[in-house]
């Protein structure tokens, strides 16, 4: 077996393997994963902290932390969310360390080609809303939000994140959903 055609059954291999193979401190098979969710986790970031320079630190202090820890994933194939929670975790303390609000209006949404002008006018219109709806709800509503729409994760994933029980975050998202539901009515 050559270098190259370990290299590429490597990065071919299921999340499984390589992380199983990372945790055993294959360096080459946690590059494959660095590789693999780089790009999403700074993508997530980006959103969390818009505008900030410091999503690369943030992205790469989650890569050591997940380094560190990989020996702990009690299921590899579910790297991919692990390795997530990691640098949600990393964003939230960020956040939590500078009380920046989040502004979804720093967001950058790409167009479609066939976007009109009126279209892109009512499109920023609706993000400008959607971001002062935002700005208006309390911290944890907020946070909840961000990390339910936004980052995607689950009840349970945002409950560990905020180190609040589930049914907090059921009744947080649902508090700004009806918010933003009620400031986003002329937009349906």
């Amino acid at each position: 077996m050559t270098g190259d055609h370990h290299g590429n059954a490597l990065e071919d291999a299921d999340d499984r393997i390589v992380a199983g193979r990372a945790a055993d401190g294959d360096v080459a098979a946690f590059a494959v994963l660095v590789r693999r969710y780089t790009p999403m986790m700074r993508a997530y970031t980006r959103r969390m902290l818009p505008g900030s320079s410091d999503v690369d630190d943030i992205v790469q202090d989650a890569l050591v932390t997940a380094w560190q820890r990989l020996p702990e994933l009690a299921e590899p194939a579910k790297v991919k969310s692990w390795l997530m929670r990691i640098v949600s975790r990393k964003a939230v303390d960020r956040i939590r360390s500078t009380r920046p609000q989040v502004d979804i209006d720093e967001i950058q949404h790409p167009l479609p080609i066939e976007a009109t002008p009126p279209r892109i006018v009512e499109t920023r219109a609706e993000v400008a809303a959607l971001g002062a709806a935002l700005r208006e709800l309390p911290d944890a509503q907020r946070q909840c939000w961000v990390l339910r729409e936004l980052g995607g994760l689950s009840y349970d994933e945002i409950a560990g994140e905020l180190d609040v029980p589930a049914s907090t975050v059921r009744g947080l998202l649902a508090r700004a959903r009806r918010d933003i539901i009620v400031r986003m009515e002329e937009w349906r």
